[in-house]
């Protein structure tokens, strides 16, 4: 499955012109990460997957996405409040990943996908036109939502492969800063990521040897990672909003074109 990219790297020009792409790819992709949060397997598999097998640009991924969300979780004054106040959520996240990891080689993730960019672009655009703060949930609701919405959100993940729906917006919506909310995004994409890999294992659709090939996109990632964050501590927490929901709608076009883009 990987033919193609190995054409390219049989002449050298080509080949350094692959290792350029790979580094700016990650640089930028890290970028969008520092400053929302969020974004870094999306952009990186948008546009890796224009020149080499998607299978090896998901391979790639791995390492820097584990690596990147490490950092954004404990980036931050918050984690131990973060992590007390989330981790039966997180429980519930693996759990329904785990159950549902068979899923992702047996139906076509592509079409799952696509509802889920559609739910994402509706509610980003109504928060946007909303005057008004997003949906608050209540810590009375908080209790019994946080562990109902890890396990939706795990199930999806495992279906998928996509972790965004509904752990964004529920979290989102507990009225987090702006660093504590980046920060509570590292750890449900932590875990996740986490999660789907050791699923995806379970099943024989995930090599360990396949790890080696990403080590070298960790640090362009995390370069492009602290300039994100440089950026996002000198915005105002409306203008993040702002930024976040127009990276929501982005997402979700992306989502919505996987299966024309990759059929």
């Amino acid at each position: 499955m990987f033919e193609s990219l190995k054409i390219l790297c049989q002449d050298k020009f080509v080949s350094d012109q692959l290792y350029l792409y790979l580094l700016l790819i990650f640089i930028l992709a890290g970028f969008v990460k520092g400053v929302t949060g969020m974004g870094l397997p999306t952009v990186s598999m948008g546009l890796l997957g224009m020149f080499m097998p998607l299978p090896f640009a998901a391979a790639l991924l791995v390492v820097p996405s584990f690596v990147t969300n490490i950092w954004q979780l404990f980036t931050g004054p918050s984690v131990k409040l973060i992590i007390s106040r989330l981790w039966l959520m997180m429980l519930l996240i693996v759990a329904g990943t785990l159950a549902a990891s068979s899923l992702l080689i047996s139906i076509n993730p592509a079409w799952s996908a696509f509802g889920l960019g559609v739910a994402l672009i509706v509610y980003a655009a109504f928060a946007l036109a909303s005057p008004s703060p997003s949906l608050v949930v209540s810590q009375d609701r908080e209790k019994w939502l946080s562990p109902v919405i890890g396990g939706i959100t795990g199930v999806i993940t495992g279906a998928t492969g996509v972790f965004v729906m509904p752990a964004v917006p529920f979290l989102q919506s507990l009225r987090f800063t702006k660093d504590e909310l980046v920060q509570a995004l590292g750890l449900s994409f932590t875990v996740s990521t986490v999660a789907l890999a050791a699923g995806l294992y379970l099943h024989g659709a995930l090599r360990i040897e396949q790890f080696s090939l990403s080590v070298m996109s960790i640090l362009p990632a995390l370069a492009g990672m602290w300039l994100g964050q440089k950026v996002r501590a000198r915005i105002s927490a409306r203008r993040f909003r702002q930024c976040f929901l127009l990276f929501l709608i982005v997402l979700g076009i992306e989502l919505i074109s996987r299966p024309f883009i990759f059929a």
